[in-house]
């Protein structure tokens, strides 16, 4: 095999200073116990947790979304062979072999077309050892080649942590709240297993130690490897009636040999993506139901030791409301007192119904008018995608009133307003609609927009609102009357 010298080579790592270590905040990650072959992205290989009275060694992967806590034996750490360069003409890096010869480097800084493995220790508090600190050692380096982990100096030089051809175990001392990156170099293609080791001292004076723990490298192409697979999601509809069957299809690129799937699922509110039980093929048929709305889903293919090899985008089910189902409308409720003339909008407990004030001749005496609030919209867009979205409303039926009288709903008009967004969620809302008068005007008799969210944007929470006006005629009959506005968001 030929492998690819990257031209860049090693010149970042002869020019200068870099940082190598900080104090990060450990994000919250969910549990995994799948294996996986990590080749791209950021990583803490070796992630040293504390709990229960027990050290333990974790990887932290960030290559997903959320990230995930995995056991070290579920997980092969790949060097893609693009990670090969030539060993610089510079007698400080001679530990790494002959000045042109080829290693295969995972570089401090990260590549984005490489792994990017480190060392953390943020999830560990502070008091809980001597000296705030934890010792790590490298004990043994099984694989054809040498490894070597260094950082590098504000000159340029290497600093070396751990190195394989000049005797084992080697050791550092980090402190808590670390979260460090080095070099990794490899002098050979093929499989390695690097075994770590953390122990430390309580402030009690009892030792703990994660006893010795195997890692697996595989530096180039994995063994039976070929092309690339990826797989994507496809059958997801734009929109779903309640009780439509929705199917989904696992499509490879290209198509392999491997047959074996599992199909995940993450409703709003919840963060982790659930496993469906049963569902191990590719095809994954369910009914559409109202709770199921903004539901995400993803397919992972997996290989013969069950690892996993290609997981999909997510994609989103979105499900209409039924018609007049609670909650997709708001009530409006309009009277018109005989003596008065006053317009009243009643609230109903579950805040969808508006309140006018009494209605008003107008100066002219020619028309009742009232100015209210429309009940506040809540839009909530979690597709990946950000195709944008426009939320709408109408009032598609006249207002009923007593002993059958009427008025048509395009005598309420509204001015929008976005109540409150996400930031850079790109909002605005929609245009004036002014009540219909003879030669003007519409109402909301026509579907009228509240707010939208261009191509791109939109993703997130945004409140809706919008200041409603009625303006009748003044040989409406008193009584109280009511209509249905009916709210959709695509």
């Amino acid at each position: 095999m030929n492998a690819i010298l990257r031209a860049r080579g090693f010149a970042a790592l002869v020019a200068g200073a870099v940082v190598v270590a900080g104090t990060v905040l450990a994000p919250t990650a969910a549990s995994a116990a799948e294996k996986v072959v990590l080749s791209k992205g950021h990583t803490d290989a070796v992630d040293v947790h504390y709990e229960d009275g027990a050290l333990s060694l974790k990887v932290h992967d960030d290559t997903v979304s959320p990230s995930a806590t995995r056991d070290p034996a579920d997980v092969t750490f790949q060097v893609l062979p693009e990670a090969a360069m030539a060993v610089p003409d510079d007698p400080r890096f001679a530990f790494l072999g002959p000045a042109n010869s080829q290693v295969w480097l995972l570089p401090l800084t990260q590549d984005p077309d490489l792994l990017w493995p480190g060392w953390n220790t943020t999830t560990l508090g502070s008091g809980v050892f001597e000296g705030n600190k934890v010792r790590l050692s490298l004990v043994d380096v099984q694989g054809p080649g040498n490894v070597t982990l260094f950082t590098q100096d504000s000159f340029g030089g290497p600093i070396i942590k751990f190195r394989s051809d000049d005797g084992l175990p080697d050791a550092i001392d980090v402190p808590v709240h670390t979260h460090a990156h080095s070099n990794w170099a490899f002098g050979a293609l093929g499989s390695y297993t690097l075994t770590f080791q953390a122990d430390a001292t309580l402030t009690n004076g009892t030792t703990v130690s994660t006893g010795p723990v195997d890692y697996s490298f595989v530096v180039g192409e994995m063994s039976g490897g070929g092309p690339e697979v990826s797989v994507s999601v496809s059958g997801m509809a734009d929109e779903y009636q309640p009780n439509d069957t929705v199917t989904l299809n696992a499509v490879q690129t290209p198509q392999s040999e491997l047959d074996h799937y599992h199909w995940f699922s993450r409703c709003p509110g919840t963060d982790d993506w659930a496993i469906i039980a049963g569902e191990a093929g590719a095809s994954y048929s369910f009914t559409a139901t109202r709770e199921l709305n903004a539901c995400e889903y993803v397919v992972k293919l997996y290989g013969d030791a069950h690892e996993v090899v290609a997981t999909s985008e997510p994609v989103a089910l979105w499900v209409a409301f039924p018609p007049e189902e609670p909650g997709t409308s708001q009530t409006i409720t309009a009277s018109i007192d005989e003596t008065q003339g006053s317009l009243v909008i009643s609230v109903n407990p579950d805040d969808r119904a508006v309140v006018l004030p009494p209605a008003q001749l107008t100066a002219g005496g020619d028309r009742w008018e009232s100015n209210g609030e429309l009940r506040p919209v809540t839009v909530t867009d979690t597709r990946a995608g950000r195709p944008g979205w426009s939320a709408s409303g109408q009032i598609p039926a006249d207002f009923a009133g007593p002993d059958g009288a009427t008025f048509s709903s395009g005598y309420l008009g509204w001015n929008p307003r976005v109540v409150a967004q996400g930031s850079g969620q790109g909002v605005v809302a929609g245009p004036e609609v002014t009540p219909y008068v003879v030669g003007s005007g519409g109402g909301l008799g026509n579907s009228a927009v509240l707010g939208a969210a261009p191509g791109g944007a939109g993703r997130g929470t945004a409140q809706l609102g919008a200041g409603l006006r009625l303006s009748l005629p003044t040989e409406t009959a008193a009584g109280t009357y009511s209509a249905t506005l009916t709210l959709t968001a695509i």
